[in-house]
């Protein structure tokens, strides 16, 4: 019997009291009474509807002994109230339960760090207790707070400091897991305690020193139990249970105090640790949970958009390893609103590094490159995200992106949807290169069955209109992306380096037999993209990168789309960049005329053989050969060297030392090529779909070309002779024109030779002529013939856009490309 009680008044007393009273020893050293606890729990099961009593009585004796700072007794009362606890699972348990929670509040409540932890430790116990139901009128509120604060705690002795440290993260983990199951009740994932909870733990796992433990995916429960004398461990794993059990309802208020504490110990800009928190999350949270997470990152940058650029450019490395982890499981809705925010931000970061750079005009230079080269930190983050994000993604979505992207690139005279008004041309350029090596890396690895759905006509205009830009750089990248999106089969990495390969075969060629797809693509396209080669081989600030893109552009063209009719297509474009380097109408450098002469030579000596036609192999060789010892300068493993002489001009060579098209016809002849139209030179086509060529080139000497260009047409496309009245300018040719006699003009199988001569004229009246005398004679016979022509197909024709006196028949999507009359199937002809 306790000290203080007299035997009359203590037979007088409660059963329920004198057994609680039993289990105190009269010194509280000598720990509590087994034999009478065993009475206490054995008297609790047997009258359940006593525990409640039980409890409140144990609560006033600890409270009292708790003031008095009787810590024996204390501990002793907390052992006793875990072994009802754990004894006693009857429906009587909830009332008992309040009482114990008072208690435990009590102890958390004392300054005494033992006391605490003490406490916590029962409410872990109580928290492993699964109850038959749920408690509607309970709340964990103090709890909340009071784990928390010793989350935080800053005691003195840094031991004891870990200690409260660690029994605090066990406290929330214990609130975590007591609450979170039941769906009844779902007060913990109010955003009061979550700015409460999720602070605490990031504010411990801040401290932790071993950082690839945050970068894998939960560890196992042995390497755990290891640890959990860590804070920042404890606090990890306890973070990644919160979040495991979040549903979708509760993911904002689970991630938002993430950025709050971010925010407000400012670690976006040296950003391992955030890097480090969001890899916990994404790999902690439910997977389809992902895209959620990834918009709070958009939205978090938007907020952020006016900030420093390290901090932005943190945000963004944030946001690249949320998607690397999400991209592996669902990504979502956010597809296309992960690249829209991207590109808005990249754009604004343009117009950050171009005000900066105004307005620190006159002013400190070290100050104004710091902060270009922090803007180009946050460009290339943000190209980095959109490359990997869209490499990720499957075929169907990343076609869909590639088109997104392209719709954002700024063409002049053509329709975008980036705002670059404000920018002017520097800043547009920069956007440009932004958007395209973001292109580029979304279409590295994308492998299209064919490549029509590759290189559909919306996406294949767009991309080629910068290839005719003043920029190199512009210029590589689109040539870049067309190899991407060409090589199906992985061979650019083979063809890397334009030299002279002296077996093909050695480089094991991957090619499959071209598709009807890629044919009728070919038909559709072909003179477009020899248009764009041929003009990028021509343009002034060429470097060695470029004509070594420009080489294996061709080939891969040649590995994935030749037939025989490409084949003849491709060697007439060869030919004519030779001609091109001779006989330099466009005044081009020396260097440039033997690089282009070295580009032909590395061709022309792949091409031949892949076609295996021996004659043909054997010429290119004795080329090849002949400039070896006569022009070395000629080939692309002199001209490309650091120090290379040049000749002073091309016209005194031998022509050994250039490929003749007569001997090509032959020894393609001999092997079964149609080779016709070998003899008939190559000139590019302008495209009329790029009406804004002219702007994109500033000088007068490149606009004085491109009309030059104009003026000539592709002899694949029907020429309509109207010089056979010239010496009669007044009589008008009223000829009738029929759909029959269009076919008969463009049958090429039984050209005559006074038919071929007579092409030869026509060509060289138009190159030579004056435009002014050209656009009289041909008027009349323009109108004329687009009237009929009307009449005939019954179809709305446009006017030429210039009475040129050759008119271009051409069909399907790509109106701007010449297609023979009998080959149209489609009913949107046109006529230039």
């Amino acid at each position: 019997m306790p000290a203080g009680v007299c035997g009359c008044c203590g037979a007088l007393r409660p059963r329920y009291k004198r057994l609680v009273d039993n289990i105190f020893p009269e010194d509280p050293k000598d720990g509590l009474v087994k034999a009478d606890m065993e009475k206490l729990t054995f008297y609790a099961v047997s009258a359940p509807e006593k525990l409640d009593r039980i409890g409140a009585y144990l609560a006033e004796r600890l409270s009292r002994d708790v003031v008095r700072h009787r810590y024996g007794n204390v501990f002793i009362a907390m052992e006793a109230l875990d072994q009802l606890l754990m004894a006693c699972h009857s429906q009587s348990i909830k009332p008992f339960v309040e009482s114990f929670l008072h208690m435990v509040a009590k102890l958390l409540e004392s300054g005494e760090p033992k006391l605490q932890v003490y406490g916590t430790n029962s409410f872990v116990k109580f928290a492993n207790i699964e109850e038959d139901t749920p408690s509607y009128h309970r709340r964990y509120d103090f709890f909340v707070s009071r784990f928390s604060a010793m989350c935080h705690s800053c005691h003195s002795d840094p031991e004891v400091q870990t200690e409260i440290r660690i029994a605090g993260i066990r406290g929330i983990q214990g609130v975590v897991r007591k609450t979170v199951n039941d769906e009844l009740r779902a007060t913990i994932w109010e955003p009061q305690h979550m700015d409460k909870i999720v602070p605490s733990l990031l504010f411990n796992m801040q401290k932790i020193e071993d950082n690839e433990s945050r970068m894998a995916p939960p560890a196992s429960p042995s390497v755990v139990g290891d640890k959990e004398e860590n804070p920042a461990v404890l606090a990890e794993n306890c973070f990644r249970e919160l979040l495991g059990r979040a549903a979708y309802g509760n993911m904002n208020n689970a991630v938002r105090p993430v950025f709050a504490h971010l925010d407000h110990h400012k670690l976006w800009e040296s950003n391992e640790f955030a890097v480090s928190c969001f890899k916990v999350i994404m790999y902690s949270i439910q997977a389809q949970y992902s895209h959620h997470v990834i918009q709070q990152i958009l939205g978090h940058l938007d907020l952020h958009k006016r900030d420093s650029p390290r901090i932005r450019a943190g945000i963004v490395q944030v946001l690249l390893e949320a998607v690397a982890i999400a991209a592996k499981g669902s990504i979502g809705p956010t597809v296309l609103e992960v690249f829209n925010t991207l590109l808005k931000h990249l754009t604004l970061s343009v117009d950050f590094e171009l005000g900066d750079r105004r307005s620190s005009a006159g002013s400190a230079v070290l100050t104004s490159s710091s902060k270009e080269s922090d803007e180009r930190i946050v460009q290339n983050a943000i190209i980095q995200t959109i490359g990997f994000f869209g490499s990720n993604l499957p075929d169907y979505q990343r076609s869909e992106i590639m088109m997104f992207i392209m719709g954002k690139v700024p063409v002049f005279g053509s329709s975008h949807t980036l705002d670059t008004s404000q920018l002017g041309d520097l800043g547009t350029k920069r956007i440009q290169i932004m958007l395209l090596r973001s292109l580029l890396m979304v279409t590295s690895g994308y492998k299209a069955k064919t490549i029509a759905a590759a290189l559909p006509p919306p996406f294949l205009d767009p991309l080629l209109s910068p290839s005719l830009m003043e920029d190199s750089e512009l210029r590589q990248l689109v040539l870049e992306i067309l190899h991407n999106l060409i090589d199906r089969h992985d061979n650019r990495a083979k063809l890397r380096g334009i030299r002279i390969i002296p077996d093909v075969a050695d480089l094991k060629i991957k090619r499959e037999k071209i598709s009807r797809q890629d044919v009728n693509f070919v038909k559709k396209h072909g003179q477009q993209l020899y248009r764009h080669i041929y003009l990028g081989c021509k343009e002034e600030d060429n470097v060695h990168k470029n004509y070594e893109l420009l080489y294996t552009a061709l080939a891969l063209v040649t590995i994935e789309l030749a037939n025989e009719e490409v084949v003849i297509d491709l060697i007439r474009v060869a030919i004519a960049l030779q001609d091109m380097a001779i006989t330099n109408e466009d005044n081009l450098q020396m260097f440039s005329r033997c690089s282009i002469m070295a580009l032909v030579a590395a061709y022309l000596n792949f091409l031949s053989q892949m076609i295996a036609v021996p004659a043909f192999c054997q010429h290119v060789s004795k080329v090849i050969e002949t400039r070896n010892m006569d022009a070395p300068y000629f080939l692309p493993e002199v001209i490309f060297r650091d120090k290379c002489s040049l000749p002073k001009s091309l016209e005194k060579h031998d022509k050994n030392v250039f490929f003749l098209t007569n001997k090509i016809a032959e020894s393609l002849g001999g092997s079964g090529y149609s080779v016709e139209r070998l003899s008939v030179p190559y000139v590019p086509q302008v495209t009329a779909l790029f009406p804004s060529v002219k702007k994109l080139r500033r000088s007068p000497k490149d606009e004085d070309r491109l009309s030059r260009r104009k003026s000539i047409v592709d002899t694949i496309s029907i020429q309509v002779d109207i010089l056979n009245g010239s010496n009669t300018e007044d009589k008008v040719n009223t000829e009738e024109i029929t759909f029959e006699s269009l076919k008969k003009a463009i049958d090429n199988t039984g050209m005559e030779e006074q038919e071929k001569e007579k092409r030869r004229q026509v060509i060289e009246k138009f190159q030579k002529a004056p435009f002014e005398e050209i656009a009289a004679q041909c008027e009349s016979k323009a109108n004329l013939l687009h009237d009929k022509l009307a009449q005939i197909l019954e179809l709305t024709i446009r006017p030429p856009p210039s009475p040129s006196g050759t008119i271009t028949i051409t069909a399907g999507h790509a109106q701007y490309q010449s297609v023979p009359v009998y080959e149209m199937k489609f009913p949107d002809l046109c006529v230039y």
